[in-house]
């Protein structure tokens, strides 16, 4: 939508022109508010430039506070206006379709992510509706201009006049007469996403509700104690830190948890790691091996996490760990995450399919494939957006191809762990079944007594994790071992 030129008008008071056509009164300014404003440049990052608001928001928010414009309530709000607009974006675009005169593709993105910002303040927190709508509109002022300030007013005083729950009666359709499609406006999911977590819970109403609502709370920050640097008992000093549910290095932060604050995370010791993650590692570690168990394989390992745990619980028996990411700027990341580890290691940029190492080779080795990512909306809630169904067909010869790498790199004995951040079964159950039809020289193993204490873990062999029944992200996990 572009501005019209307008002529000058003459005011009531002076009979001269009145700036921008307001008879009679005098121009305002619009007041600049540092959060919104923030709020907005990252939400335009997001859409302009396929970034990632976890990647955005961090140095904005820095940025802001070493101005001196940001205190921490500043920055937790800012902090819950990006990311409440991102994973609500779906129903929030529902409402403002229905108060607009034109199709949303028609309005200029600028404008939509300053109405999603309103409809989040309306409809998903506490601020009163005439703050939310003025503000909004103070900030259509400054980043849009005047014109188009009042179409954003005009469309959030329609909002305004309903809650979240009435606004859902009026833009989901009926959960009889279509259930997918009332899940994925009421949830904020696209339906194609509602329809493949659905099979992969097994169907049920209550169940989808839940991990579909899962997806749209604010993770908590957990960290992960290495072992041999750090301990849970030293994370669990911090002010605020709490320990993990199922890992025994899991230490999670209460809200407004700063990890940069932490000395253990600044040393190394200790890194932000997803639960989940530390879990697959864990079952992978304590799986049963025949023979040997010296050498271990990360197979791709960036950003480092898992390997940084790997490499830990490694030395402490002694084992060697080898961690292989094909990106050499995410080999890096692997390299920083496993520096000053207790045990050997080395960490090269190589593509596990194509190895440079010998068939055979490792008692270990775990490859988390790349995939759609599925497992974590809570902490990536743009990537709901951005995944379509034929990414699937993108990630699944890839996924193939490196669990068929690391078969053939471990020893007969051996274990390989196969594990996504997604539980659709086009990236899990069916991939391993894929590639086990041409290795019947392999055994499944049970992971679920692996895991002692973890409830939920589904009919075996194979696990899947999952935000609402265990607080993690969706992490799925198969053990397999070579038997000839």
């Amino acid at each position: 939508m572009s501005e019209q030129p307008r002529r000058p008008r003459k005011t009531a008071s002076t009979g001269k022109p009145g700036k921008h056509g307001r008879p009679g009164k005098p121009y305002r300014r619009p007041q600049k508010d540092p959060v919104r404003i923030l709020a907005f440049e990252a939400l335009r990052a997001v859409d302009e430039r396929d970034a990632y608001a976890n990647l955005v928001l961090p140095p904005l928010l820095r940025k802001a506070r070493e101005n001196g414009d940001f205190d921490a309530r500043d920055a937790a709000l800012a902090t819950e206006l990006v990311y409440g607009t991102l994973r609500r974006q779906g129903t929030y675009d529902a409402v403002i379709a229905a108060c607009v005169d034109r199709p949303l593709r028609e309005v200029d993105p600028p404008v939509l992510d300053v109405l999603a910002l309103g409809a989040h303040q309306l409809l998903g927190t506490r601020i009163p509706s005439h703050a939310a709508v003025s503000a909004t509109v103070e900030l259509a002022r400054v980043v849009l201009g005047d014109g188009r300030a009042k179409f954003v007013n005009a469309v959030l005083r329609k909002i305004a006049r309903d809650d979240l729950d009435g606004w859902l009666e009026k833009v989901a359709p009926p959960y009889d007469e279509d259930p997918e499609d009332h899940l994925a406006v009421v949830h904020s999911h696209p339906r194609w996403v509602v329809s493949a977590l659905w099979d992969s819970l097994g169907g049920g109403r209550a169940g989808i509700e839940e991990l579909l609502a899962a997806d749209n709370e604010r993770p908590e920050v957990t960290l992960v104690a290495r072992p041999g640097r750090a301990t849970a008992e030293e994370l669990l000093a911090e002010p605020a830190a709490a320990p993990g549910r199922w890992s025994p290095y899991a230490v999670r932060l209460a809200e407004g948890g700063e990890p940069g604050a932490v000395q253990a995370v600044r040393e190394n010791r200790a890194g932000v790691q997803d639960e989940g993650s530390q879990l697959v590692a864990l079952a992978l570690a304590a799986a049963p091996l025949d023979g040997p168990d010296r050498r271990w394989l990360d197979g791709c390992a960036g950003p480092g996490g898992k390997a940084a745990l790997l490499g830990a619980l490694a030395a402490e028996r002694g084992a060697f760990l080898l961690a292989s990411e094909k990106q050499p700027h995410r080999a890096g990341l692997v390299a920083r995450a496993l520096d000053g580890n207790p045990g050997p290691y080395q960490v090269i940029a190589a593509d596990g399919t194509r190895p440079p190492w010998r068939p055979g080779s490792f008692d270990r080795v775990l490859v988390d494939v790349p995939c759609t990512g599925l497992g974590a909306l809570r902490r990536r809630p743009e990537a709901r957006w951005r995944r379509r169904p034929e990414d699937l067909d993108g990630f699944a010869p890839l996924q193939r191809e490196l669990l068929r790498g690391a078969l053939e790199a471990v020893r007969v004995g051996g274990v390989v762990g196969y594990a996504t951040c997604s539980p659709h079964l086009a990236e899990t159950r069916a991939v391993v079944a894929d590639v086990l039809k041409r290795h019947p020289d392999t055994d499944l193993i049970d992971a679920r007594p692996l895991l002692p204490g973890v409830p939920d873990l589904g009919d075996g062999p194979d696990i899947q994790l999952w935000p609402h029944l265990h607080g993690t992200d969706a992490m799925y996990l198969t053990l397999i071992r070579r038997t000839a």
